[in-house]
């Protein structure tokens, strides 16, 4: 399927991220036969991707907007280091236009879309107007807001319930479900303070919340030639907190033609942007199965692994390749998925509260056997910090179809062990065990159902 000649335009990638998704892309190098530099924070000096990576550089302390957020330390790092490209992995940087101009004003490749694609992508609200001219539904919403009075007005129109988003935003950070006009004003100066904090821009915008919804998004890869190819769909729907915790492919319960359609909308779109790299489309599928366009992602995703145990093609190495300027050497009737896989990600977090448990990991037993993959930076003595995402690790199983990939899920799961900080480990196995994930007809207020009938019966 791909190019078998490798000749790359460059011979050394800093990686501008931290925890698993870094040690994800020195993987990836590595079998390029390139070298990394990770950018790190004081607080990562320890840390897995730094012993890794053939050099590590320190790039500020603890707080994201003094490290990982802070685009002159990564392209100083990069610069000093003699790097040739920045990969920004997930979260932080990954959508930042800004850090696109720096590289391409200093002669470095950024991984990832063109800094215009990112522009019109990167800020949510705009992307809807984009997505609704190449003909997908859009969910009914604004442009970013900028003052209470502003999105008050707005809301009346739109009603209740809202979903407050930031504007740059992702994985769930800056995110509120509100149901009145006094919820909002409570909710919009701290969705704007997680969305500084987690992307350094406070800007929010406001979207028609959608019940009762399951969460669908569709994986390409684009090159920089005009070639978009897709990898199907992902159910994303099990999530806390607007944050994902199972994911699977394909989806469950999204219907032939109307992912066929959808797909050949989203390739498209994509085309329609000059997208260049891997993304995401995701949508929202509401209770009469229609799709709503909700965002665009442009960078890998947290979940990409599942969608590359099905089809076997390598989504982080893909976006190298691509960024050093080579074509996807291989078409959309290439892609043969294969049975089915599913991800839960093990995050430091209360299983019943949910909340974080930082400190430092005293052991740890991680599962194998068939069909079982396991990304993470997690190891003994590990620290796991209160500054950054809780997420520990990601299991993934693959099957022949979904109650084998269920069962190794469960198995796995069963033999994983982590001592030192409270884990999702059994929230995880509770889910897998819950008759609706099984029958398929959860929505992405499954969790908070759980939670809250578990809490009636103590």
């Amino acid at each position: 399927m791909l190019a078998s000649a490798w000749m790359p335009m460059f011979k050394t990638v800093l990686v501008a991220n931290r925890g698993e998704i870094a040690v994800r892309i020195i993987a990836a190098c590595r079998e390029l036969g390139l070298r990394t530099v990770v950018a790190h924070s004081q607080s990562d000096t320890d840390a897995l991707p730094v012993r890794l990576a053939d050099r590590a550089i320190c790039i500020g302390p603890a707080p994201s907007r003094l490290s990982y957020l802070n685009v002159p330390a990564v392209v100083s790092a990069a610069q000093v280091s003699g790097a040739d490209a920045i990969h920004p992995g997930y979260g932080f940087l990954s959508e930042s236009a800004e850090l696109a101009d720096a590289c391409a004003q200093t002669g470095l490749v950024f991984i990832g879309p063109p800094a215009t694609v990112l522009r019109r992508l990167g800020d949510k609200a705009q992307a809807r107007h984009v997505m609704q001219e190449v003909g997908l539904t859009i969910i009914r919403g604004t442009d970013s807001v900028n003052d209470t009075d502003t999105a008050v007005r707005v809301a009346s129109k739109i009603g209740y319930p809202i979903m407050v988003k930031a504007t740059a935003g992702g994985g769930g950070r800056g995110m509120r479900v509100v149901e009145n006009t006094e919820a909002l004003v409570t909710a919009l100066p701290i969705a704007r303070r997680e969305a500084e904090t987690a992307f350094g821009d406070p800007r929010v915008y406001l979207e028609t919340f959608i019940d009762q919804a399951r969460h669908i998004e569709y994986q390409i890869l684009a090159d920089a030639r005009g070639r978009v190819v897709h990898l199907g769909e992902r159910d994303c729907t099990i999530q806390r907190r607007h944050q994902k915790m199972v994911e699977e492919t394909p989806a469950v319960g999204v219907g032939v033609d109307a992912s066929r359609q959808t797909r050949e909308l989203v390739t498209k779109a994509a085309r329609a942007v000059g997208y260049v790299g891997a993304g995401t489309f995701e949508f929202l599928r509401d209770a009469q199965g229609r799709l709503h366009f909700m965002e665009a992602n442009a960078r890998v995703q947290v979940e990409h692994g599942i969608s590359e145990m099905v089809t076997g093609v390598d989504v982080v190495k893909e976006q190298i390749r691509i960024a050093a300027g080579e074509s996807l050497g291989w078409q959309q009737q290439d892609v043969a998925p294969c049975g089915h896989a599913i991800e839960c990600r093990i995050t430091a977090e209360h299983p019943k509260t949910l909340t974080p448990s930082p400190g430092a990991v005293t052991a740890l037993t991680l599962p194998g056997g068939p069909g079982i993959r396991v990304d993470t930076a997690a190891e003994v003595g590990g620290m796991v910090s209160p500054f950054y995402d809780p997420l520990l690790a990601k299991v993934m199983a693959h099957g022949r179809d979904r109650h084998e990939a269920i069962a190794r899920m469960r198995r796995a799961l069963s033999m994983t062990s982590i001592k030192g900080v409270d884990t999702t480990i059994w929230l995880l196995q509770e889910i897998l065990a819950h008759a609706d994930f099984l029958d398929g007809s959860v929505t992405t207020t499954f969790l908070d159902r759980l939670i809250a009938d578990r809490r009636q019966l103590r």
